[in-house]
């Protein structure tokens, strides 16, 4: 008799019993294959409860981990039953991949779980159910023998036939009315007592399972892992014994890292000292220091004391990646013997760039941040970047992120010209190898690779680990929310690339990294690039404001004839609106005479090539795909000549939109104009390209800088002709012609409109259910009827919860708030610091299985309508009149059945007692009842585009008014100032704040800090001239008030000197106070010291004389070095 034997009498589970009886037979012979048993026997237990169990609804996908996170399975099956299920799963993928790596533990725990599994299948649908328990000693003993591949290659013990399965499955589906009839009352009649796994004990499988996936070896004679591993020493007591929960060897024998895991589940680093005592122990025997890792299962944190800080890390790293940084520890070069080749980065501010970057390494800083200009050199410099780091042994693999494919692939071209001996890989297009010493990626791909890429051995390739520098490009974009995920997996030196910063208080680029705002790592902008190294072009810019454009149409200001024609054109529709606002021209209102003004002023004045022959590369940025292509329409009609293929639109819908882009960036190719709906906004470089029209309004700071820098780049050997140089050659500017305020704009308003974090349609209903559950708590609410309002709503994000799959990276990130939220009492009572965590660490990660995107929209409305109203916000008045239009519309369209239906409390939500009631129960009642219904609204755009021929009169032009500087960046002045005063306690500082002359090595000091490390000797120079360095700290820092009292305590004590000249003595002290030192001593004679009396007159010419050396030498203090 086994434990799994009484299934074979009972013939409703066939279906899953071999599967079961089979695994427990194996477990003597081979833990990993009966791992593998036990997970195939859960995947068709699970499916037999969904074919006998109509209450069951399938998930969108029917493999295992979703099956078991489906929300009518996971609350049905016990809490505790159902939570060592996922532990199953995650050893059988395990067992297939690594069998060694699975002990006879494991495979005990997976039976175990699995016939409690089977236990409460049986408790719920079995006609002869008695309570068993698990006895380890009916395990059978005898070995049997295992075809290990083929248990690997189908995964099952057993050949099963899917033909057999689903005929097996269908036998029990049949039987589903019955079977789930009697479940409940079965459940009333039984009783069913689950194991009692300790939340440790849990926690601590996974953290050998998260090991063991990393390809740390348990047992045999190649185990590197050793538990309770004993040391002796222990706080360098002779003879006092401790024990370390793991210690992970490497090939040497000698220990990698030591990880102490603590049983608190509140903070891991409860364990930080006996994690360094162990290391210090395992160094006085093994003669080399261990890294440590801390955890209690949920975080972890790394330490290698020998080189940097604790960190947090989102997992222990595997054994290669360990030796890599061990090897480190002996291998690094200081970076500042690393030269830089000239001949990927010759220019002067790549090189500053990089050397910053070192330098900030060299100090322990992970997080950096390049801000340049667009045009200079992103690319090419941090291609320089890692061949320094890669020569100087701080990287090995790299990882270039990117938000678009063809950024993707541009990066990689450019690298593969600057790194050739370097293998690369572009993770996108699936063709190259994974293992490349640098991969190219978008963030999506990136995030799926995580979870799904193995290596040869069956492994995660990319361990956290494995990566020792991300380069993120244009990393003011996508480094938020979603794919903030990869940053947090990945343990490595990041540096972003950008010219243009975010500071929006949600999306500041500067908090990602860590960065004092408006202070990257290093900044070379603009102005400079153009002005002063005259490596980019400046722009010349043309604005022309319509009258449509800018004021929007009305109908009393046309003339007689457009007033015709006005009408003619919106009759049809039924519609003649007295006025147009502006915002509306261009979305569903096309002017012609509009855009060919701008046609006309972009072919007549723009800058041309080809002898003057042809207008130069040009962009149009249309406001949408109906804009752009009226816009070549009238391109079309106005240059019959040019065939149609001169002016092509690029927009995302298009199939061939990047063949276009292609096709732009070549000189002597067709189009040569591009009308570009967000498509060419950014990161696309066309040195050929010398005419930008800006045709939409741009109100982001950082898009709008973009959208410039798609034509700051040089083009040597560019003939080019415009109406400020004639004819020359290489390209000297490029011209902007801007119709819609946007140079206006940004000179009023420098920062641009804020932008919000975006969030998802789940993340905001789950929110706001959340904000609601929160209110119902209050006595206001006490009845019954909101109550069990209230329940229903958390029942929902309970499920939301509970259908997250650990697997994922982004819900591992943030495991400890998913098993602390997946209790079913976590949401009895919802705390204010609950409701923070829901928000902020499960909210962005839940996702509504809904396919309904409309009615989850106005979920969203609604949900935001009832807090409006429970907060007493003025937006509930505009949430009102919003429900109230929806109401009308849908009531026009009672012939749809569905609607006919409803049309009761669609009429209801337009009287005024529905709101005088101020019930939100009713408006949740509304939600139900209507959420099905956003189908039948129109959901096109609202009004068919309507295109018009009017007189459109220009009212104002201006030319080559440039914007100020669009980033403040400490400036050079800013950083000394700011360095001086935090460090005002060195010796050469406090010696010139306290009147002590300076040796030569303070000098030296000076001179390194001020010339060297805050800026170059040019620097200096341009901002203070050949002022000393000890007098530049003086006038910042000032002197202090003992030692300026000291200086002159001579006089101050001289009890021949009357009060008036000890007055004049102070305002001597009070000024070098305030000023560091009197620049010169003829300001004796100046105010505030020529009154009452002047100094001539009130003291005699030795004592003048006296106090007049007195002032100088406390000047030289600051500028004579002593020997």
């Amino acid at each position: 008799m086994t434990n799994f034997s009484f299934l074979s009498s009972q013939k409703e589970y066939t279906l899953f019993a071999p599967a079961a009886v089979e695994a427990e037979k194996v477990f003597a012979s081979s833990p990993a294959m009966c791992a593998v048993g036990c997970r195939k026997a859960l995947e068709l237990a699970v499916k037999w409860v969904y074919a006998a169990d109509n209450t069951m609804q399938m998930p969108y996908k029917d493999n295992l981990q979703s099956l078991i996170h489906e929300p009518s399975f996971r609350f049905a099956v016990d809490y505790n039953t159902w939570g060592k299920l996922p532990f199953l799963i995650k050893l059988g993928n395990l067992a297939v991949h690594t069998e060694r790596s699975v002990q006879q533990s494991d495979a005990l725990a997976s039976l175990q779980g699995l016939f409690e599994f089977i236990q409460w299948v049986d408790y719920c649908y079995g006609a002869n159910y008695k309570e068993r328990k698990f006895d380890s000693a009916l395990i059978p003993t005898e070995k049997v023998v295992i075809d290990t591949a083929k248990i690997k290659e189908q995964e099952s013990l057993l050949g099963e036939k899917d033909t057999q399965i689903e005929a097996l499955r269908k036998k029990i589906e049949a039987m589903s009315a019955q079977l789930t009839a009697q479940k409940e009352a079965h459940k009333e009649s039984r009783s069913f007592t689950p194991d009692d796994l300790s939340e440790f004990a849990t926690r601590k499988k996974y953290i050998d399972v998260d090991m063991k996936e990393m390809g740390w070896k348990f047992n045999g004679a190649d185990a590197d892992v050793q538990e309770e591993y004993p040391v002796e020493g222990m706080a360098g007591v002779i003879g006092q014994m401790g024990y370390c929960d793991y210690v992970l060897f490497g090939k040497d024998g000698l220990p990698l890292a030591v990880v102490e895991a603590k049983r608190s589940s509140k903070d891991p680093n409860i364990g930080r000292k006996q994690a360094v005592l162990y290391a210090d122990c395992l160094e006085r025997k093994f003669g080399r220091r261990p890294m440590m890792f801390t955890t209690n299962g949920f975080e972890t944190f790394f330490w290698d004391d020998k080189s940097s800080p604790q960190r947090k890390v989102s997992g222990i790293f595997s054994k290669d990646d360990l030796q890599k940084l061990m090897n480190r520890r002996t291998e690094r070069l200081d970076l500042a013997s690393i030269p830089i080749d000239d001949k990927i980065t010759d220019r002067y501010y790549q090189k500053e760039a990089i050397r910053a970057v070192c330098d900030q390494i060299g100090l322990g800083f992970r997080k950096h941040l390049l801000v340049m200009a667009t045009g200079t050199g992103k690319t090419r410099t941090a291609s320089s970047l890692t061949d320094v780091l890669s020569r100087g042994k701080y990287v090995t693999n790299i990882l270039f992120l990117a938000d678009r494919t063809a950024l993707v692939k541009q990066a990689k071209d450019d690298f593969k010209n600057y790194l050739p001996d370097l293998s690369l890989c572009n993770l996108c297009s699936n063709k190259d190898d994974r293992n490349a010493r640098i991969v190219f990626s978008t963030y999506p791909t990136m995030l799926n690779a995580i979870d799904d890429t193995k290596s040869v051995d069956g492994r995660k390739l990319f361990t956290p680990a494995h990566f020792d520098l991300i380069i993120i490009d244009e990393s003011h974009r996508s480094i938020f929310k979603k794919y903030r995920a990869i940053f947090e997996y990945f343990d490595a030196y990041m540096v972003g690339l950008t010219a243009t910063p975010k500071t929006d208080v949600d999306r500041n680029t500067y908090d990602f990294f860590e960065m004092e705002h408006g202070v990257p790592t290093y900044a070379y902008d603009y102005e400079t690039a153009v002005y002063q190294d005259h490596v980019l072009v400046p722009y010349y810019n043309y604005e022309v404001k319509t009258k449509f454009l800018d004021e929007g149409i009305t109908y009393d200001d046309l003339s007689d004839e457009d007033k015709e024609r006005y009408e003619e054109d919106f009759i049809e529709d039924d519609l003649l609106p007295d006025f147009i606002p502006s915002a509306q021209l261009n979305k569903f209102v096309f002017n012609e005479t509009t855009v060919d003004i701008v046609l006309q002023d972009l072919m007549e004045r723009g800058i041309k090539v080809a002898g003057g022959d042809r207008i130069g590369k040009a962009i149009i940025f249309a406001q949408n795909k109906r804009h752009a292509e009226f816009i070549l329409e009238r391109f079309n009609k106005l240059y019959p000549q040019y065939h149609g293929k001169f002016a092509q639109r690029v927009i995302c819908d298009d199939t061939y939109a990047q063949t276009i882009i292609d096709d732009f960036k070549q000189p002597e190719k067709e189009p040569y104009i591009a009308v570009s709906v967000d498509m060419m906004d950014t990161g696309i470089d066309v040195p050929q390209c010398v005419n930008l029209v800006f045709f939409k309004k741009v109100r982001s700071k950082a898009k709008f800088w973009q959208m410039i820098g798609r034509g700051t780049r040089l083009c040597k050997g560019l003939t080019c002709i415009d109406q400020i140089d004639g004819e020359y050659m290489d390209k000297r500017r490029f011209l902007i012609f801007d119709y819609c305020g946007n140079f206006e704009y940004f000179r009023e308003c420098k920062e641009g409109y804020e932008t919000k974090e975006t969030k998802t349609l789940s993340e905001n209903i789950f929110g706001k259910q959340i904000k609601i559950a929160v209110a119902l708590q209050e006595s206001a609410f006490a009845v019954e009827d909101y109550q069990a309002w209230r329940k229903e709503i958390i029942t929902v994000c309970h499920g939301q919860v509970t259908a997250l799959q650990p697997e994922l990276i982004a819900v591992k990130l943030r495991i400890q708030y998913v098993e602390k939220y997946r209790k079913p009492d976590a949401f009895t009572y919802i705390s204010e610091s609950d409701k923070g965590e829901l928000l902020k660490e499960i909210a962005p990660i839940v996702q509504l299985q809904d396919n309904d995107e409309l009615a989850k929209r106005f979920d969203n409305f609604m949900y935001g309508l009832m807090l409006a109203q429970i907060e007493q916000m003025s937006s509930f008045q505009y949430a009102r009149r919003q429900l109230q239009d929806i109401a009308v519309l849908l009531e026009r369209k009672i012939s749809i059945p569905q609607v006919k239906e409803k049309l009761p409390i669609i009429k209801e939500v337009q009287t005024d007692a529905f709101w005088d009631a101020q019930d939100i129960l009713l408006f949740e009642k509304v939600r139900q009842e209507l959420r099905e219904l956003m189908k039948f609204l129109d959901t096109g755009d609202p009004k068919k585009p309507i295109h018009t021929r009017l007189v459109d009169p220009v009212t104002d032009r201006q030319e080559g008014v440039q914007l100020d500087p669009a980033y403040d960046f400490e400036d050079y002045k800013a950083k000394v100032s700011r360095y001086v005063t935090d460090h005002r306690d060195t010796l050469a500082i406090h010696k010139l704040t306290h009147n002590v002359p300076l040796t030569a090595l303070d000098y030296g000091e000076l001179e390194r800090i001020l010339t060297s490390e805050l800026g170059s000797k040019e620097d200096y120079a341009r901002e203070y001239g050949d002022t000393p360095f000890g007098l530049l700290v003086r006038k910042i820092v000032k002197l202090d008030h003992e030692a300026a009292m000291q200086a002159f305590s001579a006089f101050i004590n001289d009890q021949s000197l009357n009060q008036r000249q000890i007055d004049f003595v102070h305002k001597i002290i009070n000024h070098i106070e305030l000023n560091g030192y009197m620049e010169n001593v003829a300001e004796l004679a100046k105010p505030p010291f020529d009154k009452p009396i002047s100094f001539v007159k009130l003291f005699d010419a030795k004592t003048r004389a006296n106090l007049m050396a007195a002032i100088n030498q406390v000047k030289d203090n600051a500028v004579v070095v002593v020997t």
